[in-house]
């Protein structure tokens, strides 16, 4: 199957290899605004999570217009593998427009890490710098061997080296040690790491590997980011972020990291549409616990406006953080109740009517009901909610059946 499926994708990507750049952005935009209505699922993840920005003030108008150019900017990146496969010449395509500091530091015998996020086509980054020097990047394997292996070639066109997430830490201070430079994407979601650091007004957790490998080897983390202009790619270093050794680690690792997050959330925000937000940049949760369906970062409890059933709900309120102990929960409250003690870092909405719970707003990705307002599953679904479920005021036993793991 996996041969099958490698050779249609060729097939089909073939023809833009024969194009110019600017000519598969004109096709890529075109494509991606289709994508933006044929693809539901990624659709609610750009609109939920552009939502989630909290930092970015957007209005709804704002979000659907940054998640339609978002796919276009995803759309133009899947068809740049082809012609990048071909590309003999990466410099007619990408430039540094600043790279003295990093070069001069790299003629040092010692290398740097280049700290970088899914920004236009990321896959520039990579291509442009080994074309000038030496260096490695940690890559994930994908799951056609077929195709992971032509990506692969193509990553290492310019004698480039893609290392396995679980060997980074070794291949990078060896990679450092040696003199290459070290190629870390940052802006994922790993909430096994660890570390996490506010990313658009929101705790998102992230791998500190870049900082630990700094502090560890002395050498600097250059934040590059990347943007399209006219069919080309421009790329640009910031400053060198040096590791403060006479720091201790614990202390000295959380600096550096919101440094380069806060410089990379910089750049996004000069050009949101250029970012991917249709992955889960702010996922608390690893799969262990929670059945897939039911892991969300960003829910809504719409509670009961009956006395008798608000009280019943709110003795065991507290069992969602149990369940979601680091999600964003966003608690809908009857007016009649709205001085009642709650979950205490929840959000709250109040409302008087149903008509006040149908609100324009796509950041919940999951709603738990405890009305009977049945508009409520076809209005979130419409927008950012990928699942609703209607629960009983005794509610903790099909809670905990519902969305956790046996």
């Amino acid at each position: 199957m996996s041969i099958v499926t490698f050779g249609l994708l060729r097939a089909l990507t073939f023809p833009f290899s024969l194009l110019s750049y600017r000519q598969i952005h004109r096709v890529g935009r075109w494509l991606g605004k289709g994508a933006y209505f044929c693809l539901p699922r990624f659709r609610k993840k750009a609109l939920a999570n552009l939502a989630l920005a909290t930092t970015l003030t957007l209005s709804q108008k704002e979000i659907i217009r940054l998640a339609k150019a978002s796919f276009c900017n995803l759309m133009i990146t899947c068809l740049e593998y082809a012609k990048l496969a071909r590309e003999k010449k990466i410099a007619r395509v990408a430039s540094c427009t600043n790279p003295e500091v990093a070069d001069s530091l790299m003629k040092e015998g010692k290398g740097v890490i280049f700290f970088c996020g899914h920004q236009a086509n990321w896959e520039i980054l990579f291509l442009e710098g080994t074309s000038r020097m030496p260096g490695v990047a940690i890559g994930r394997p994908v799951k056609n061997v077929l195709l992971y292996n032509w990506v692969l070639k193509m990553r290492q066109k310019f004698g480039g080296k893609i290392i396995a997430p679980k060997n980074a830490f070794r291949e990078g201070l060896r990679a450092l040690k040696h003199g290459s430079f070290l190629g870390i994407v940052g802006d994922q979601g790993m909430p096994d790491s660890g570390f996490s650091s506010p990313f658009f007004g929101r705790r998102a957790w992230t791998s500190p590997l870049p900082a630990i490998l700094s502090y560890r080897t002395g050498r600097p983390i250059f934040v590059a980011t990347t943007r399209r202009e006219k069919g080309k790619y421009r790329i640009h270093y910031s400053d060198p972020i040096w590791p403060d050794e006479n720091q201790p680690m614990e202390k000295e690792i959380p600096r550096l990291m919101e440094k380069c997050l806060t410089l990379f959330e910089e750049s996004v925000k000069e050009r949101p549409e250029e970012w991917l937000w249709q992955h889960n940049r702010w996922k608390q949760q690893t799969p262990e616990k929670l059945k897939r369906r039911f892991r969300h970062e960003s829910l809504a409890i719409i509670l009961p406006e009956e006395k008798e059933k608000f009280d019943l709900v709110v003795k065991d309120l507290s069992l969602f953080r149990e369940i979601y102990p680091h999600e964003f929960i966003t608690l809908f409250v009857p007016k009649a109740f709205e001085t009642s003690p709650l979950l205490e870092d929840a959000e709250k909405i109040i409302y008087a009517s149903e008509k006040e719970i149908l609100i324009p707003d796509f950041r919940f990705k999951l709603i738990f009901n405890f009305t009977p307002y049945k508009s409520i599953h076809r209005h979130f679904r419409a927008l950012g909610a990928f699942e609703t479920a209607d629960l009983k005021p005794d509610f903790a036993k099909q809670l905990k059946e519902m969305v956790c793991r046996v």
